[in-house]
């Protein structure tokens, strides 16, 4: 079973054979100018892809959607949803962004106005400097407790479902609090809602997501199968990604500072965070050179990988040089360092307007 409030998943292949994810390689040459995640196999596996791929090709009218729960600071391992958004939305997506203060209130506690604040001054406003407007036209952006269109469709949704469906997708138990045991169901309705009248009625809709978040998917993909004949709604596809490395080699986690570079630390922060990561060399020095380096196993490689090098040339030489031992980690650290300092730099300037922008999207 899979906690999308707690998982630690480790076991990507498993997952895929035990839920019936389908492996996202095999349509990567079918797709025209793949984003860079899914050509460096980040992004892992898919349900019904297939179906948006001519969308893309073409330039034909697709969704994409995707949710933040306002809980606690964004960090570097967030970055790679925006950049998958971004991609969608160049090729001419419409995009469906939820701030789900409703989850975050039922499995956190925090408050309505909290969770709206956390949204724009940590959330909103970082995917903006980080390069997605979401000042668009083709861009809806909503707070599940204000919004009465989803939650009339949440309250349709849950004449769909009973307790056993959530225990055996959830786990959730007689001492699981109402709230919670309701949130999945406004979850179905964020994901259903690009195909409502309001947004053109149904149309094809992908949701890019850690594994942790499939059992909100599979449990939409069922929900729109019952509600196909009222609404005319398609199953959602979704795509599956990695989850980045810790710092120290752990899971990368929000609540765990020394694991993670967080977004509103500064480059000196960033660059040092770096330095202290976790890589994937030998014990010697001697060894490194005779054996080579574990880039698979290292986290200054994922971030290059994941983040910091745009160039599949350069990044193919670095994972060369470093499994034959002529590259040593010190040298990789430091150029990974000055990297992530670059980026802080650059995203610091952009994050001093963003939070204005940010406001501005509730006026």
């Amino acid at each position: 079973m899979i906690d999308p409030w707690g998982s630690s998943i480790v076991d990507y292949d498993k997952l895929v054979n035990q839920f019936g994810i389908r492996d996202f390689s095999e349509l990567v040459g079918k797709i025209e100018d793949p984003a860079r995640l899914m050509k460096r196999g980040v992004i892992f596996g898919h349900r019904d892809f297939d179906k948006l791929v001519p969308l893309i090709n073409g330039k034909k009218d697709f969704g994409v959607m995707t949710g933040m729960m306002p809980s606690g600071q964004m960090h570097i391992g967030h970055k790679m949803v925006i950049d998958q958004l971004k991609w969608y939305f160049e090729k001419g997506a419409s995009l469906s962004l939820s701030i789900a203060d409703m989850e975050s209130y039922a499995a956190r506690g925090i408050s309505f106005e909290k969770a709206k604040e956390i949204a724009i001054n940590e959330y909103l406003a970082n995917y903006i400097a980080l390069g997605l407007d979401l000042t668009a036209d083709n861009v809806n952006v909503y707070l599940q407790s204000q919004n009465k269109t989803l939650n009339d469709l949440t309250f349709k949704i849950a004449k769909r479902v009973n307790f056993n469906n959530m225990q055996a997708i959830y786990g959730f138990n007689a001492s699981t609090n109402i709230a919670h045991l309701y949130v999945p169901l406004v979850q179905v309705a964020d994901i259903l809602l690009p195909q409502t009248e309001e947004f053109g009625g149904p149309k094809q809709v992908v949701v890019p997501v850690g594994v942790d978040q499939d059992p909100h998917l599979r449990l939409t993909r069922d929900i729109a199968a019952k509600l196909n004949e009222e609404f005319g709604f398609l199953a959602p596809a979704s795509t599956y990604h990695r989850f980045l490395t810790g710092l120290t080699g752990d899971k990368m986690s929000s609540s765990k500072p020394n694991t993670a570079i967080y977004l509103n630390e500064t480059p000196k922060q960033a660059e040092k965070k770096v330095k202290s990561s976790k890589t994937g060399g030998r014990e010697t020095l001697d060894e490194q050179k005779e054996l080579g380096g574990r880039p698979d196993e290292c986290v200054i490689y994922e971030m290059l990988v994941y983040h910091l090098v745009d160039d599949d040339k350069e990044l193919e030489k670095i994972r060369e040089e470093c499994m034959n031992g002529e590259l040593l980690c010190g040298h990789c650290k430091v150029h990974a360092a000055e990297l992530m300092k670059d980026f802080f730099e650059d995203l610091k300037v952009k994050q001093e307007e963003s939070v204005e922008i940010a406001e501005s999207l509730f006026d």
